[in-house]
């Protein structure tokens, strides 16, 4: 199987492994995805969230992923598009994490700060601290328009929306090759019976959208930047696909 690896895939499976080791050693908080508006947040984690991973099996199953669909498509683009390829569908995974979190996870406290601010009266403020502060807070004399803006920021910066892992990226690779090779057929646990490629993703694409809209307690899984990755993998084949210094 190892010999199978090519080498710009080889090269991202030991980055990966390797930091997944060292990331108790490293300040990982600082490189993972954080939501826009934390105070958490920089640009460049991006990127180096998808090197990073939250356990052995998240890290298993994205690299078993990279190796099974990212070794064709280098084989067929080639080493430098396949990474940036890689990297493209990661970013879009991230982007449309962060778009969920801004417009839909985010918006009723949002909109309930922005009313507090307006309108810094005991009712706002009241309403503000019952809704989104858990009931730490009692006493509204401490409950003030600078009390409701550090309740944002803590909701903000909570542990529970950064996002780490190369899903959005390997997702992505699962796209492009079932774009290139639809007719493919595929086994994927538990279904005992193979699916081609096309219905595959479709399949995939509707879940991750099912559960992303229905996310429960306890599910951790970025769920968005799963459809990201996807949603990034087919804009950059369009693209390509119309260049003519390019086919497949």
């Amino acid at each position: 199987m190892l010999r199978d690896l090519t080498p710009t895939v080889k090269k991202l499976l030991i980055v990966n492994i390797v930091l997944f080791f060292v990331s108790a050693f490293i300040p990982k908080d600082l490189f993972a995805l954080h939501f826009i508006q934390s105070p958490k947040f920089h640009y460049f984690q991006f990127i180096t969230y998808m090197f990073l991973h939250g356990s052995l099996m998240h890290l298993f199953f994205n690299m078993f992923g990279l190796y099974m669909f990212g070794s064709i498509l280098e084989r067929l683009w080639g080493g430098p598009r396949f990474l940036f390829f890689f990297i493209f569908c990661g970013i879009g995974g991230g982007i449309l994490h962060e778009v969920i979190l801004y417009f839909h996870d985010f918006k009723a406290i949002r909109d309930a700060l922005e009313g507090v601010i307006s309108n810094p009266n005991s009712e706002y403020l009241k309403k503000f601290f019952e809704d989104f502060s858990g009931g730490a807070e009692t006493n509204l004399v401490n409950n003030n328009v600078t009390g409701a803006i550090e309740v944002y920021k803590s909701k903000i910066s909570a542990d529970e929306y950064t996002m780490v892992g190369a899903s959005g990226g390997v997702v992505g690779a699962l796209m492009a090759y079932a774009y290139i090779f639809p007719n493919t057929e595929m086994f994927i646990f538990p279904i005992p019976i193979p699916l081609k490629a096309k219905y595959l993703v479709m399949v995939l694409a509707f879940y991750e959208l099912y559960a992303g809209k229905t996310a429960i307690a306890g599910d951790n899984v970025a769920h968005f930047a799963h459809l990201g990755g996807m949603l990034f993998a087919v804009i950059l084949l369009l693209i390509w696909r119309q260049r003519r210094d390019f086919f497949y």
